[in-house]
Formats: structure tokens, C-alpha cells, sequence
């Protein structure tokens, strides 16, 4: 497909909109590291939530949902609306706390809450892992979409596609190592904005073309069971409807959510999302932040992806098991006039680039603050660090070029990371909670999913989710045992640990070490807030798809369930605050 000089020229405007933005934060990330990768812990709730659902809007998500419905309808999109439960426990019981540690990046805490030799080997050790070969392979298929978007649409080589992302990529690369978190972060604003909006044109155009006929089109074109919102959990179900085992059920919405690490999902909070929290001005900005990004992520995105993924089932009903993924980007070049091409594939390039700009700006906050100034420069000046983050995140645009080139199969990098990440979330979530937790246990927790993952895979040959019951257990088992045949952190440090971020949970012999008295805890507001927000979210993203498919009564239903939780959760959060605020008053009388 040829593009239109009014084509041209909207993408040409992107670009240099993008790189505007760049040059405009550059004086202001210059600063110091806090402010290039932190943005100076200035962010507004609005503009750290929009960059966290910017970074999770991919160019790989629209196509991958398109995948999910047209193989099982509407209720497939349940193998990620389950990992909600996670989001709004980093919310409620982790949000505050991150913002509190004032640390700067999710590694360097490892430090802060653990002590010895084996703390600093572990912060190293992520240090790399996360921020080279994690964030690699993030990268790599995020590229791996991107590539494929620009096969379709333009009707090149895989090897010409590649050309054109590495162009993107440097685009990217250049506004990033110029800016820092401060233009990634407004960067990613301009770029939601644009990503939304073509999508939505998308959706209006394709349903409401003469082969569908509008909603009521579709409707009578597909069977009823590719709108049902919720799987059949059995042996059998209607066609392009999810059916899962119990167990498959069980294992999504009971364990994965929590046990398993998955970037941008991790339990506790981590990566980006931390960096986003650690951004916010202020504690109460790092909860809106994050409650924003839960309720845009799941309500505001989804719908115009589905509604395109439903056409595809009716425009290209030849696509192949494996190829129903493209139909999302065939609509995009069948239906879209001159002029609405470009800003779609702008729409696809802002949501490719937010996330892009992201994984390169958070994986040079590791390499640089959690090794090379951690174990290599201790003494080097805020000038030679803002240069240092320069360089890597010049340098893992090239790396992950080189990985990106390797990737064949994108579905086979998301299976490799979730059970390879069975089991450490519990860690993840109970150092905050339980201060028996020490290094080793991360350290067990880190490395036995990798073993357990071959075992299972490889010698006892399962498959999921047979294969992920025993990664958790075994990883579950084997951290629990290391705790506790291991010394316990050091009581200086976790005295540190506790007065600088005030944690609730079984800390009673640090407390009592400290003078502090028996207080009052919020935990019962904060599971009452995660319960409550989590009914929300769940209520608007129903309430939105039976308006959506006219189902006028059950729309009403879902709104006033969205309605009821949301004065709840307003309810138990000024309470949780409340409860909070005197206990962080507290001053501690340390005995001698």
C-alpha cells in the first residue's frame, strides 16, 4: 500500500512533534539523575497514570486482543482481565510505600529492605537481568509486532520492516537518552491520545461499514456466544467462545495474578509502574496514579480493539489459526481513506514508541544506578551519571535490535517469562508485610522457577497449567524453607527499613524493638478499598460493552453495581488515609 502526501506529512508531524518534546525537557532531565529518570518526583497523578497506560498500550496489544476474540469472542480477553486483582493490590497496599522509599529505581530497594553480601549480589544480579536481558526481550517483541503491522500494511519484507522499526527506534532512543522520564512521560501523553483516537476512528469506520452493518449488523452476523463476557468453565461452550478447565480457571483468577512476575503486572508493583509511583509528587498522587492507570487499562482501551477483533471474525474468515492476529492491520488497510491511513499508522507508532521509550529509560535506570554507579563508580559526579544513562540507552536500542532479529515467536516469549516468573510474587508482596523475609528468600524465589520450569517442561513434559502448579509450588516451598534456615536481616537495617517507610503487617518484634506502641491498622480499609475498586473497574468495563452492543438493561445493572462500589471505595480510602496519617505520626523511642 502507497501512502498520500496528507499521509506523509501527518506522520513527518509526529515525528518532529515527538522529538520537540525531547529537546524541550532536555535542560530539566540534565539535572540530575532523580530528574532524568524520576522527572525529579514531580508528576502530576494524571500524567504518571496516562504514561503507565501509554506504556502498556503496545503495538503488539491491539493485535493480540484481535487474536484473543477472534479465536474465543469476547470472554477470551479474560487471560489478562484477571491480572486486575494484582493491579489494585499494588494500588492500595504498595503505592504508598514505593513513594515513601524515595529510592530510585524497584533494585535499589533490594538494599534498603535487605542487608549482607548476598543483598548487594542480588541487587546486581537484577540489575542486569531485568535491565539488559529482560527488558531485551520486551523490547524485541514489542519490535516483533511492529514489524509485522508494517508487512501487512505495506506489503514488504520482513527485512524491510526491520529497517523501518530500527528508524523508529532511533527516533525513540534519541528523544529518550535527550529527555528522561520527563519527556517520556509527557511524550506519552501526546502519544495515548493519538493511539486512542485512531483506534476509535478504526472501530466507528469498520463496524459501521456495509459489510457489517453497524452493532446490529454484527450481532446477526456472528453467534451469540462471541459477546458473552465470561469463559465457560467445562468441556464444552458456543463457537468463538473460551472454554477453560477448572483448573485453567482457577489457575488465572486464583494464583497468576499473584504469584507470577510479568512486566508491568508484578506483583507489589515493580518496574515502569514503581517508576511511575516513584514519580508522583506526592504519596496521594502515587495512589491516583495508579488507580487511574487500573481503570483506564482495563475500561478506557479495550473496546475498540474487541469491537475490530468481532468484524475480523466477519471481513477475513480465512484467516488461519495462527494468522488471526493480522486481521486487525487488514481492516486498517481495507477501510481506511486517504489522510485516516497515516493517523492510524501514527496511532500505532505513538503506542510502539511510548512503550519503547519507556523499557529504554527504565533499563538504563538499572544498569546505571544499580551497577555501574552501585559496584564500578561509586563516587561518579550527577554530570557523568546523566552521560552514563545516555549511552545505555543508546546502547540497548542496538542490543535489542540484535534480539528482536532472534524472536520468532511472540507468544513463545510470554509463556517463557510467566512461568519463569511463577511463584516469585509472593516475595515480591510479603518483604513489604513480613520482616522475616531476607535476601536469601528472594534469592530462592528468583532462581527456582528456572529449574522448576525445566523439570516440568522438559523431563515431566506438562503443559499449563500443570506446568505452572508446580513451578508455584515448588518455588513456593523451596523460598519458605531458605527464610527460615537462613539469618534473619540485620536489625539495623530493618529498623531503617521500617522508620523510613512505616509498613503494616507482621512487624511486631522490630516495632517492639523500636518503643512503637500497638496502633490502629487499615489493612481492613485497604482490602475493603482493593475489593471495592476492583468491583468497580470490572462493573465500568461491562457497564461500557452492553452499552456498546445496546444490551440497555444490563447496562444499567453493571452502572449501578459501578456506582455502589465507587462511593465504597471513596468511603474506605478516607478512612485507610485517616489511619494512616496517625500512625506515620508516631514517633518511635528506640530501646537501648
Amino acid at each position: 500500500m502507497h501512502l498520500a502526501l496528507v499521509d506523509w506529512l501527518i506522520i513527518i508531524a509526529y515525528f518532529l512533534i515527538s522529538l520537540g518534546i525531547g529537546l524541550y525537557y532536555r535542560k530539566m532531565a540534565g539535572k540530575s539523575m532523580t530528574d532524568f529518570f524520576l522527572s525529579g518526583r514531580n508528576l502530576t497523578w494524571f500524567i504518571a497514570g496516562i504514561s503507565m497506560v501509554a506504556t502498556t498500550f503496545a503495538a503488539d496489544t491491539p493485535l493480540a486482543v484481535t487474536e484473543l476474540v477472534a479465536r474465543n469472542g469476547i470472554s477470551g480477553n479474560w487471560l489478562w482481565w484477571n491480572a486486575l486483582f494484582g493491579g489494585m493490590l499494588t494500588t492500595f497496599f504498595f503505592s504508598k510505600l514505593w513513594r515513601r522509599a524515595e529510592v530510585l529505581t524497584e533494585v535499589e530497594l533490594i538494599e534498603l529492605r535487605y542487608s549482607g553480601k548476598e543483598a548487594a549480589w542480588l541487587r546486581g544480579f537484577k540489575s542486569v537481568y531485568l535491565g539488559f536481558f529482560m527488558n531485551s526481550l520486551i523490547i524485541g517483541w514489542v519490535n516483533v509486532a511492529l514489524i509485522s503491522i508494517l508487512q501487512v500494511f505495506f506489503g514488504i519484507s520482513a527485512e524491510q520492516s526491520l529497517y523501518y522499526a530500527a528508524a523508529a527506534m532511533l527516533i525513540t532512543a534519541v528523544y529518550s537518552s535527550i529527555s528522561g522520564l520527563w519527556g517520556v512521560a509527557i511524550t506519552d501523553a501526546f502519544q495515548f491520545i493519538i493511539a486512542m483516537t485512531g483506534t476509535i476512528i478504526l472501530a466507528v469506520i469498520v463496524v459501521n461499514s456495509d459489510k457489517i452493518g453497524g452493532i446490529d449488523g454484527l450481532k446477526a452476523k456472528l453467534p451469540a456466544s462471541s459477546f458473552d463476557f465470561f469463559p465457560h468453565i467445562g468441556k464444552s461452550g458456543g463457537i468463538n467462545m473460551l472454554v477453560i478447565s477448572a483448573s485453567t480457571f482457577f489457575a488465572y483468577i486464583g494464583i497468576q495474578w499473584w504469584a507470577s512476575w510479568y512486566p508491568g503486572a508484578e506483583p507489589g508493583g515493580g518496574g515502569y509502574v514503581a517508576q511511575r509511583i516513584m514519580s508522583a509528587k506526592n504519596e496521594k498522587h502515587a495512589v491516583y496514579a495508579t488507580l487511574f492507570f487500573q481503570v483506564a487499562h482495563y475500561c478506557l482501551r479495550p473496546w475498540p480493539w474487541i469491537i475490530v477483533g468481532l468484524c475480523t471474525l466477519v471481513l477475513y474468515p480465512d484467516l488461519g489459526f495462527d494468522e488471526k492476529r493480522l486481521g486487525y492491520v487488514m481492516a486498517m488497510k481495507d477501510f481506511l481513506p486517504v489522510g485516516l491511513r497515516g493517523l492510524l499508522l501514527v496511532a500505532f507508532l505513538a503506542a510502539y514508541m511510548s512503550t519503547i521509550s519507556t523499557q529504554l529509560n527504565w533499563g538504563a535506570s538499572y544498569l546505571v544506578n544499580d551497577f555501574y554507579n552501585r559496584f564500578i563508580n561509586k563516587n561518579a559526579s550527577q554530570k557523568l551519571l546523566i552521560k552514563a544513562s545516555r549511552i545505555c540507552t543508546m546502547l540497548l536500542m542496538v542490543i535489542s535490535l540484535f534480539i528482536t532479529s532472534r524472536i520468532t515467536s511472540i507468544s513463545d516469549v510470554w509463556v517463557f517469562i510467566i512461568e519463569c516468573g511463577a511463584g516469585l510474587g509472593l516475595v515480591l508482596i510479603l518483604r513489604w508485610y513480613w520482616w522475616r523475609i531476607n535476601a536469601w528468600s528472594e534469592i530462592a524465589a528468583t532462581i527456582t522457577p528456572f529449574i522448576a520450569y525445566y523439570v516440568s517442561k522438559k523431563i515431566l513434559l506438562w503443559v499449563f497449567p500443570n506446568s505452572f502448579f508446580f513451578t508455584v509450588g515448588a518455588t513456593t516451598i523451596t523460598w519458605i524453607l531458605v527464610t527460615f534456615l537462613t539469618k534473619p536481616t540485620s536489625h539495623e537495617k530493618l529498623f531503617a527499613f521500617y522508620l523510613k517507610v512505616k509498613p503494616e503487617g507482621q512487624w511486631g518484634p522490630i516495632k517492639k524493638a523500636l518503643g512503637i506502641k500497638p496502633s490502629k491498622s487499615s489493612v481492613l480499609f485497604l482490602l475493603m478499598s482493593w475489593l471495592s475498586a476492583v468491583c468497580m473497574t470490572y462493573s465500568i468495563l461491562f457497564c461500557s460493552g452492553k452499552f456498546i452492543f445496546k444490551e440497555w438493561n444490563d447496562a444499567c445493572f453493571w452502572g449501578i453495581i459501578a456506582l455502589g462500589a465507587f462511593f465504597l471505595l471513596k468511603f474506605s480510602m478516607n478512612k485507610s488515609a485517616a489511619i494512616d496519617q496517625q500512625n506515620t505520626d508516631v514517633e518511635p523511642q528506640i530501646k537501648h
